[in-house]
């Protein structure tokens, strides 16, 4: 099966260096790596130089972006501070607006009040005249009702027909 390094060393005649230049291919390798190294430098470099000026391209779009997102993101936050400003401006106004229409409301019903006990005032004060001039009218003519149902007994005609008179014309003076 699988022979021991010991074992294969022997069946080959153990180990050894060889100096030989030109039976050992040392010359042909040292050419060929040389010329490797020489030609794929320039491929390599080459390869190597696109990658890099890519990734700097690459990372200055990415700077250029960050400063274009920076930019927007302070434009934006500008935008919410005067949005904000603007709210609290318009909520300032209503409050005030709402105010004032509270107390023009307010205002207007106190006048209405005011105008409406004025004319009840002034009905009741009507009223108060009204029935006053009908208990006097009344009065009056119950007294004179009294007095001529008393006179008849205590006047004579001329003098009933001289108190009638005078009663009807201070009743028409009124």
């Amino acid at each position: 099966m699988i022979a021991s390094l010991p074992q294969l060393l022997a069946s080959h005649g153990g180990f050894g260096l060889n100096l030989n230049l030109f039976e050992t291919n040392i010359i042909n390798l040292v050419i060929v790596i040389a010329g490797l190294i020489w030609f794929l430098r320039g491929f390599l470099g080459g390869i190597l130089e696109r990658r890099r000026e890519a990734i700097v391209s690459e990372l200055r779009e990415a700077e250029e972006r960050l400063s274009t997102a920076n930019a927007a993101l302070a434009e934006a936050r500008k935008g919410v501070a005067e949005a904000q400003k603007r709210a609290e401006q318009i909520r300032i106004d209503g409050k005030a607006r709402a105010d004032a229409i509270r107390l023009d409301s307010e205002q207007r019903t106190i006048e209405e009040l005011a105008r409406m006990k004025q004319a009840a005032t002034s009905d009741l004060a009507n009223e108060a005249s009204r029935v006053t001039d009908q208990l006097r009218r009344e009065t009056a003519l119950k007294a004179i009702e009294k007095a001529l149902a008393a006179l008849p007994g205590k006047l004579d005609a001329d003098a009933q027909a001289r108190l009638i008179d005078q009663s009807i014309q201070s009743l028409g003076n009124r």
